[in-house]
């Protein structure tokens, strides 16, 4: 009985071993399918988490500055020759020769061209001959007007006529005296032959050369020649309306020049006294001693003024300001790390900074270069190594 038994028994064995395989597998592509979904969850949790990140704008921050005992006003300026000439012809006609070319040290009366003006010489000759005739007629008119002076005193001419020999001899020396300062135009003008220097400088311009056809005056065209005095340089520049007031004659600044080392020391000599309507600036003059001729008539020059401070506002940089359309904002980190908007009211314009009259305080943390888009309440992070 119990051999017929055995079979079965062989058969629920194995019917449980395939059912615990069974269980075996399904548990297992339970597992691997609950693997990959959290996996993916995981990462896609993950990707919400970076996209979330990367949406909060990193900034960077800076507390409003209160300018100090003194300030610096940095402004451009214009350097030119103490005395500068632009010379022309005053008579017409073909250089002969120049004598003194660009960079030439002249003295005052150097000659520094000749001009050929074959007219001129022939007017003056005609005006010399004029000038004999003229003459002439008048040593006959006086020696006739003396001599009827005495036949008149002897009544043995009649006044009348003697009073026109005096009128012709004074008539006579009217024509002399005209044909004398007509000669002495001409010689005056063969003078202007010669271009001279008119005060000790350089030679900084040269626009003929030989056989040019010369016209005089300045409508003629460029100068002949350009003689600057340059051992000593004035220097321009134009301060803002704003700073008008606090310019004064002595006041000291530091002058420098690109491709110069250092800077210097000068102190303005004159102002306008006016400020210009269409630039509301005011014209400065600052003078600089240069015994070297070292600086350069021309050059742009940076001129740093030394100005005492009159104001006590917070500054900001410009780089913090967003431009609305309903004024200036700028944007302040709290420290809940959110952005709060605020309206400022600008003051004076330092280039790289601005005064803020109010909108900011000392203590505040504002926003440099926030983005265009940034809005009040938005959270921000800040950059590594920076705090509120």
């Amino acid at each position: 009985m119990s051999d017929e038994l055995l079979p079965d028994q062989s058969a629920q064995d194995s019917a449980g071993r395939a059912r615990r395989i069974r269980w075996v597998l399904l548990i297992a592509a339970v597992a691997v399918a609950g693997w990959g979904i959290a996996d993916r969850l995981i990462a896609r949790t993950r990707l919400a988490q970076a996209t979330l990140s990367a949406s909060i704008p990193v900034v960077s921050v800076a507390h409003p500055k209160a300018p100090g005992d003194a300030e610096n006003l940095v402004l451009p300026g214009n350097t030119l020759a103490y005395s500068e000439a632009s010379l022309y012809a005053r008579t017409s006609g073909y250089l002969r020769a120049w004598h003194k070319d660009i960079g030439a040290h002249v003295r005052k009366g150097d000659v520094l061209a000749t001009i050929d003006a074959p007219d001129v010489e022939q007017q003056l000759r005609q005006a010399e001959a004029d000038l004999e005739t003229a003459r002439a007629a008048y040593d006959i008119a006086r020696t006739t007007d003396e001599r009827w002076q005495g036949l008149l005193a002897t009544e043995s001419v009649s006044r009348q006529d003697a009073e026109q020999k005096s009128a012709d001899a004074a008539m006579k020396r009217a024509a002399l005296n005209s044909a004398e300062a007509n000669a002495a135009r001409l010689r005056q003008v063969r003078e202007f032959s010669r271009i001279v220097a008119p005060f000790d400088g350089v030679v900084t311009q040269r626009s003929t050369d030989i056989g040019a056809l010369i016209a005089a005056g300045q409508t003629a065209g460029p100068p002949l020649f350009r003689v600057a005095d340059v051992h000593r340089l004035r220097v321009f520049s134009a301060v803002p309306e704003s700073y008008a007031a606090m310019v004064q004659r002595g006041m000291r600044a530091d002058i420098s020049f690109d491709g110069r080392q250092g800077s210097v020391p000068a102190t303005v000599s004159s102002t306008a006294e006016a400020i210009d309507p269409s630039t509301r600036t005011l014209q400065i003059e600052m003078q600089l001693d240069n015994p070297k001729g070292d600086l350069l008539p021309g050059a742009y020059a940076k001129v740093r003024l030394h100005i005492g401070s009159q104001s006590a506002l917070p500054r900001i940089a410009v780089t913090s300001l967003l431009f609305r359309p309903d004024g200036l904002w700028v944007a302040v980190v709290g420290g809940n790390h959110r952005v709060r908007l605020s309206k400022v009211v600008p003051g004076r314009d330092f280039g790289t900074e601005i005064e803020v009259r109010d909108g900011v305080r000392l203590t505040d943390s504002v926003v440099i270069n926030p983005p265009e888009s940034l809005q009040d309440g938005a959270e921000v992070r800040l950059r590594p190594g920076q705090g509120l």
